[in-house]
């Protein structure tokens, strides 16, 4: 990642107090904006703060603090000052920008009269999460996930933050283009959040591979009926399963023929079974293998494999 791609992100006014931060990319993996409030990074898991001058100074009390108008300013910059065709994303508090960052937002929200969200004003508060594709991030994971040179059924599980959507979206990239263990396949990815593909304006910007099609902003549930009638998965990938709605229709893509990629919150396999929805997907056999992941020292770290039955796997 290079310095002009953090930097594209701030309109051009702003840029010279981001130059420094800029040039620390592969390091940064935060940025809050909150308006009235220090500004602060987050660099290699810990916490900085910016000040006026664009350096970065260990505590608060130096740092910068944006005016409201500042966050306006950069919400338009970010929208390419046309709002009205980010209002979808913008009700669901976030968007994906170009290069695949996801900026999260908060302010006062506007409801319906079914006391649904219809959309969100006075923007005070922006969360910039900075991609970092790590591609190779599942080499010592693949000759695992194949039997007689076919990709079989995987859950990934891991903490919030243990790495288990990077894992996955480097799956589906050396599943897509092929592997010295199998074949390429067609793969089809229900990206709901905009976090396994990084979609921006519709193009991926993440490498998930020459023969992935991603549907974004989807639910699960819709998007994985949708992707099976339309696209003809051989293998179909979905982020965060977390209902029995979502484990009915991975056991409806399984039905048809679909091998099956997707996560879960989870810090141990015993866990995991606790889910009352977990234990219908392991009734009906859905996954092959379940692999618990953790992060340690900023990298993502394979715990253990299981297959089907729930027994641990040996590695190849």
């Amino acid at each position: 990642m290079r310095a002009e791609e953090i930097l594209s992100l701030f309109p051009e006014e702003s840029r010279d107090r981001w130059r420094e931060v800029a040039k620390q990319a592969k390091r940064l993996q935060e940025i809050r904006i909150r308006a009235g409030m220090p500004l602060s990074i987050l660099l290699d898991n810990r916490e900085y703060f910016l000040d006026m001058q664009g350096r970065v100074v260990d505590g608060p009390e130096e740092a910068a603090r944006p005016a409201p108008e500042e966050l306006e300013d950069m919400l338009g910059h970010l929208c390419r000052y046309s709002i009205y065709a980010f209002a979808d994303e913008i009700r669901q508090g976030f968007l994906t920008v170009r290069g695949g960052h996801r900026v999260g937002l908060a302010g006062q929200v506007i409801l319906d009269g079914e006391g649904r969200i219809k959309n969100m004003k006075y923007i005070r508060y922006l969360n910039i999460r900075i991609a970092h594709q790590i591609r190779g991030a599942a080499d010592a994971l693949m000759p695992c996930l194949y039997e007689e040179g076919r990709l079989v059924s995987t859950l990934l599980v891991s903490p919030p933050g243990g790495g288990k959507t990077t894992m996955l979206r480097d799956i589906i990239r050396q599943a897509s283009e092929g592997t010295v263990y199998g074949p390429g396949v067609n793969v089809s990815v229900v990206d709901e959040r905009s976090e396994i593909a990084g979609s921006y304006l519709g193009v991926s910007q993440n490498d998930v591979g020459i023969r992935t099609d991603v549907l974004d902003g989807c639910p699960k549930v819709e998007g994985m009926m949708r992707l099976i009638r339309s696209m003809a998965p051989q293998v179909l990938a979905v982020d965060e399963v977390g209902s029995l709605a979502d484990a009915q229709a991975l056991q409806m893509a399984g039905g048809c023929g679909c091998r099956l990629l997707a996560t879960i919150h989870g810090g141990s396999f015993e866990e995991v079974r606790q889910k009352k929805y977990m234990r219908y997907v392991m009734e009906q056999g859905l996954f092959e293998r379940y692999v618990i992941l953790d992060r340690r020292q900023g990298a993502c770290r394979i715990v253990e494999i299981y297959d089907r039955e729930g027994k641990p796997c040996t590695r190849r």
